[in-house]
């Protein structure tokens, strides 16, 4: 399991990890985590060729029998050796909620890895300023606090990191795939201690974090007036999104928009307004006249004008789109199906 805040790279990672897995022989499945449904991150995965399971409307946590129930159904497709998960990025207290109920009822039938946390290096120093949202930072502290394992990512962007007092929180980078073996080779080890650490949470200000953002989740078929290259389509729509973010003083904590047709596709995101994105996939690929366009937006904002914006800048795509999902709201106070007050 990879936790971190919202944009931490664990997607990447995750999917950097189950390259190097079946480079080696072996199988893995993924099981992703957000509160509402249609993720960008899944149809990734996917894309990518992995089996993949999407537990929506709530954390891992909220939805713990939904989450083993996803696990055991990987048996029903050739059982993979290796289960990847990734909890949405504003969850936190997994060692206490997640990992203890594992290893109490369902020990003799998975073997838990260490909990890895990602730190985006650019958001440890954002959470470090005076103004910075305390309701954020205590969870992104948080959940620093309850890993068995901390990695700062996207170290190909980076020369120094910042100081996490009392942890040790080495560089690795996804991308470039510097660290991701040793860090792998970590995790499998069986020499860590497996959720060692339980938190002392107050869930008051746990909810008022998870709710300081609006969330929106969209979904549909878009048709070009002409054929055009998913980078075509990705491309301007982010850049379209980050302006009119930017000019409504809404601030993006994770942007992610996918589009794929049957010749291939691209993703691309970015973490806060003005960043150069991130982009996956092949910018060759080759022109379509039908895609399926997913849209995946965490910003500081009222979920109405989140889908205000986005309903603009959909419209300013050159062809005719179809919604065929679309949710914008903020996360309800988490309730955990268990919750262990020691390790197991």
């Amino acid at each position: 399991m990879v936790g971190g805040f919202l944009g931490a790279g664990k997607t990447t990672l995750l999917l950097a990890a189950g390259k190097r897995l079946r480079a080696l022989g072996h199988t893995a499945g993924i099981i992703l985590n957000d509160q509402g449904g249609e993720l960008v991150d899944t149809r990734l995965s996917q894309a990518t060729g992995f089996a993949a399971h999407e537990i929506t409307g709530g954390c891992f946590c909220c939805r713990f029998s939904e989450f083993i129930a996803a696990a055991k159904r990987f048996s029903q497709q050739g059982a993979p050796e290796f289960i990847l998960a990734e909890p949405v990025g504003s969850c936190t207290d997994l060692s206490a909620t997640i990992l203890q109920p594992i290893k109490r009822y369902y020990g003799d039938r998975f073997q838990l890895a260490p909990l890895t946390v990602l730190v985006d290096p650019a958001r440890a120093e954002e959470m470090k300023r005076p103004d910075a949202d305390a309701s954020i930072a205590y969870l992104f502290h948080k959940q620093i606090a309850e890993a068995d394992l901390v990695r700062f990512s996207k170290a190909d962007l980076h020369e120094t990191f910042p100081l996490l007092v009392g942890v040790d929180a080495r560089p690795l980078s996804a991308r470039t795939d510097a660290g991701v073996g040793e860090w792998l080779d970590e995790v499998l080890s069986r020499q860590i201690n497996v959720g060692a650490r339980l938190l002392d949470i107050d869930y008051v200000r746990y909810a008022a974090a998870e709710a300081a953002l609006g969330w929106l989740n969209w979904q549909g078929e878009l048709r070009p007036e002409r054929p055009l290259t998913p980078v075509a389509i990705v491309g301007p729509l982010l850049a379209s999104l980050n302006r009119l973010l930017t000019s409504a003083a809404i601030a993006i904590a994770h942007l992610k928009v996918f589009a794929q047709s049957a010749n291939g596709y691209v993703r691309a995101g970015i973490c806060r307004n003005g960043d150069a994105p991130s982009i996956e996939g092949r910018l060759d690929t080759p022109p379509a006249e039908r895609y399926t366009l997913t849209i995946n937006l965490r910003a500081a904002g009222a979920p109405e004008a989140l889908r205000a914006l986005v309903d603009r800048a959909l419209r300013d795509l050159p062809g005719r789109f179809r919604v065929d999902h679309l949710e914008a709201f903020r996360p309800s106070a988490p309730m955990p199906e268990h919750r262990f007050e020691e390790v197991v």
